[in-house]
């Protein structure tokens, strides 16, 4: 390392305030269990299922679960799952999360989903980005990535609105009640949300 040079910064090991992030018109925090009716209502929506990569989750109590389990991966610095809420009082809308997390690396990776009434307002892009400023800004991650089922182009738009490239295609990937589908990989890297980032404002 040259003389003056800066070190890079040492990677974060868990997840730093703020865990509730504030958009425009959103808020994103963890879920509680009184959440649990709305996520599976989402998650059992045949238009949120139809690319998704599991099958729907059998009844509330699963949903319940998921959160429990969710709030202490994020106490364990496993991922952040954050219900995404519009409105006042606030309703859940959908569900974002950085999960996969490899610290050593700098790496994770991004999911999403939105109840289909949320559908075409821009929730997911404003949501995503604010959650993906917490990934680069908060946590130092040099890369993160995206994988989606290769017939969703709706998810690729909003994945390349936000900055993502497509950087590969992962054939016969996943197999969900008899259904077999494509997967396309997408990734975007830390100096290119920064280069991005006059375009957002």
């Amino acid at each position: 390392m040259s003389l003056g040079a800066v070190p890079p910064a040492a990677p974060v090991l868990s997840f730093p305030e703020p865990h509730v992030l504030r958009t425009a018109r959103l808020q994103l925090r963890p879920m509680q269990p009184a959440d649990a009716g709305a996520l599976h209502a989402i998650l059992t929506d045949p238009e949120v299922l139809r690319y998704w990569d599991t099958p729907a989750w059998p009844d509330v109590a699963h949903a319940r679960d998921f959160i429990v389990d969710e709030q202490r991966a994020l106490v364990e610095g496993e991922s952040i799952t954050l219900g995404i809420y519009e409105g006042d009082p606030p309703r859940l809308i959908g569900e974002c999360l950085l999960f996969a997390v490899d610290w050593q690396a700098g790496r994770a990776e991004l999911g999403f989903a939105l109840a289909p009434g949320a559908w075409g307002h821009g929730y997911l892009q404003e949501a995503a980005g604010a959650l993906l400023g917490y990934g680069f800004d908060r946590l130092h991650l040099r890369r993160i990535e995206a994988e989606i089922d290769a017939g969703n182009e709706a998810a690729a738009r909003a994945l390349e609105r936000l900055g993502f490239r497509r950087e590969g295609l992962l054939r016969e990937r996943w197999s969900v009640n008899g259904r077999i589908s494509d997967a396309a990989f997408y990734g975007l890297l830390a100096r290119e949300w920064s280069a991005g980032a006059a375009g957002r404002r």
